[in-house]
């Protein structure tokens, strides 16, 4: 298993595998479908300016499974599929960036609070600099959280269902807010632990060619 790529248990789903080698039968790319996530997650992202709304939230939630479905499909396509491309890191990186912001800074409008979505948004974005510039520097990538992508959506989407709830019984909505607050500070942890790791993977590389 390729040791920059994302550990993701979805990949082996039945239903998943089996409509990635659909996909990889037609004439649909793996850049496409990784820019098809950040269209769902802009429609997820409109959504959720309306908190207010049972079916915006309903819909907040699809796009943002969409989105990770999208994530997980487009590498099988691309590597168990046999269509990699020359650009495909490219595709596989900025798609998720864009997405992230999409849905984070949206909910942070929707609760009235868009300093804490673009804090959550910028903190996202930064978990995933670090583990790519790791790789950059010779090291393998780190996806470990606390809140890493996986995690933050999961994070979102059980919020946009308390929404509902809260809807349902007529309160205050606050569970979103909460829920980017979470995905700031753990997305910023995450900075550090990856960071830290990082380091330690440096030190073992020198110590290693030290006494090579």
């Amino acid at each position: 298993m390729d040791e920059n790529r994302r550990p993701i248990k979805s990949r082996s789903n039945t239903v998943i595998v089996t409509l990635s080698k659909f996909l990889a039968g037609t004439s649909v790319t793996p850049n496409q479908i990784s820019c098809a996530s950040a269209v769902f997650a802009a429609i997820g992202a409109v959504a959720l300016l309306r908190i207010d709304s049972v079916l915006d939230m309903i819909v907040a939630i699809v796009c943002i499974q969409l989105r990770l479905l999208c994530n997980v499909i487009d590498g099988l396509v691309a590597v168990e599929g046999g269509k990699k491309s020359i650009a495909g890191p490219l595709f596989n990186e900025f798609p998720d960036r864009i997405a992230d912001s999409f849905l984070l800074i949206a909910a942070g409008y929707g609760v009235g609070l868009p300093s804490l979505g673009w804090a959550a948004a910028l903190f996202a974005a930064l978990t995933a600099y670090v583990r790519v510039f790791g790789g950059s520097v010779g090291v393998p990538q780190r996806f470990i959280g606390p809140m890493a992508k996986q995690h933050r959506m999961a994070l979102l989407t059980l919020a946009c269902v308390a929404t509902i709830v809260e809807i349902a019984l007529r309160r205050h909505p606050v569970c979103l807010a909460a829920a980017l607050a979470i995905i700031a500070a753990g997305s910023a942890l995450t900075c550090a632990t990856r960071t830290r790791a990082l380091v330690q993977d440096l030190h073992r590389i020198s110590e290693d060619k030290t006494h090579a």
